[in-house]
């Protein structure tokens, strides 16, 4: 199992409506290799809004149509269900993740938000 790789959950957690999803692995490999049962990933949907926080994905993923990698909706799924593999991202593909990551958890500006936080003075 590595970060980007594709695989489809039967049963997906949460009051999902549908019989199985698919699910984008998007922890960091040193977490994907260790003791922990979870790792965390984000759903695909078939629905894409053009929101920075998604990615378009499609056939050349493994996938069947057009979707969409939310990343505003990350969960943490064991690896125990994480046994059908689809497909995984090409170096463009994971480069995109990585800048819909940093828009969800709005990251690139964490120093700025850090130096001038009223609740981290003292």
């Amino acid at each position: 199992m590595k970060r980007g790789e594709i695989y489809r959950v039967a049963k997906p957690p949460g009051n999902d409506p549908k019989q199985y999803r698919y699910f984008v692995v998007v922890s960091r490999d040193a977490l994907i290799t260790a003791r922990f049962s979870t790792v965390i990933c984000a759903p695909i949907y078939t629905a894409h809004d053009g929101l920075s926080t998604q990615v378009a994905v499609g056939i050349s993923e493994g996938l069947r149509h057009a979707s969409s990698i939310h990343c505003d909706a990350l969960m943490s799924l064991p690896k125990s269900v994480l046994t059908h593999y689809a497909g995984h991202l090409s170096t463009q593909k994971l480069h995109e993740l990585k800048e819909a990551l940093i828009a969800a958890l709005s990251l690139a500006d964490d120093d700025d938000e850090l130096e001038e936080s009223p609740s981290m003075s003292t």
